[in-house]
């Protein structure tokens, strides 16, 4: 009987994982360059922030329709990183973040990479 029962709860179970990942709310977008984002309005949508410069290219975004999570990354050319930077202020926490509207950013200066994501809905 505690078989049958074990292979019960079992099945239930995988039917519940597979029906919560295959009906997810989670989308992964790529897009080649800043124009690529702009014409499937991901900037507007709020999806990759306004702030991407001109040269932006390699923009991934990954976002969660039901709790609001957006989590992204881009690499920029060298010439943009000034204007990037000037309109970055310091995050109030340790950890190097940096901010802009709804947004934090960590930049790879080095690599000329930003990964972003939205500001949780407690910090707004």
């Amino acid at each position: 009987m505690k078989k049958i029962i074990g292979a019960i709860l079992l099945f239930f179970l995988a039917v519940y994982l597979f029906l919560t990942s295959y009906f997810s709310d989670v989308q992964v977008n790529k897009y080649t360059d800043r124009e690529t984002a702009k014409e499937n309005q991901a900037i507007e949508k709020g999806w990759v922030p306004a702030i991407l410069p001109e040269s932006a290219y390699d923009i991934a975004e990954t976002h969660d329709l039901d709790t609001n999570e957006l989590f992204g990354s881009f690499r920029y050319k060298e010439r943009d990183e000034e204007t990037l930077m000037k309109n970055m202020k310091t995050s109030s926490d340790k950890n190097d973040t940096l901010e802009w509207g709804d947004f934090l950013f960590k930049i790879d200066r080095e690599k000329n990479r930003v990964k972003y994501r939205n500001r949780p809905i407690s910090a707004r």
